[in-house]
């Protein structure tokens, strides 16, 4: 397989790894949905918190991954402010606005007419953050290899650096003939 494959297959890999991740945060959420539809009731799912507390659940999960990038990978440079800068972003524009509805709706008696379109907004933008936040924290995790060192001791600077993924999320180790239990 070539380097195009593998990469190719990594990132598939981890795109369906993130997504399940979503739709498992979001199962919860669509069964409640889906008993106020049976109910005839589904345009209250918009006038209730639920759709607010997903999207809190995202951008906290998308602040822990860019958290998480930030700490493997020290020599970040000038990206370290845009990572930071993406976590205030999850704070501010979704984290915050998240729970002031759910603590709003939960306490108030009359809910206004626009949280049931603020509320699905939240939860796009929540969904896309955390989309790029585990994208950023696979590219700062991966494994690279040193580079390769010259008859003085340095690198040559000829050879390209290796750089190689580690394994994919929803890749299962292959069983060998000398596997024990």
């Amino acid at each position: 397989m070539s380097d195009n494959q593998k990469q190719e297959h990594y990132s598939l890999s981890m795109m369906y790894g993130t997504y399940a991740d979503i739709l498992f945060v979001l199962f919860p959420f669509l069964v409640i949905a889906m008993q106020r539809l049976w109910d005839g009731n589904l345009y209250q799912s918009l006038m209730r918190p639920d759709l607010s507390i997903a999207a809190a659940i995202l951008a906290g999960l998308a602040i822990g991954k860019f958290v998480l990038g930030l700490v493997t990978n020290r020599d970040l440079g000038r990206y370290k402010e845009r990572i930071v800068f993406f976590i205030a972003l999850t704070l501010f524009v979704v984290l915050g606005p998240a729970i002031i509805l759910i603590l709003s709706m939960t306490g108030n008696a009359e809910i206004p007419g626009f949280v049931a379109f603020v509320q699905p907004v939240l939860l796009i933008v929540s969904i896309s953050l955390y989309t790029t936040a585990v994208s950023i924290a696979n590219i700062l995790t991966r494994v690279t290899a040193p580079p390769s060192v010259g008859e003085h001791g340095g690198p040559t600077g000829d050879e390209p650096v290796d750089v190689r993924p580690g394994p994919a999320p929803l890749d299962l180790p292959r069983r060998t003939g000398n596997d024990t239990y």
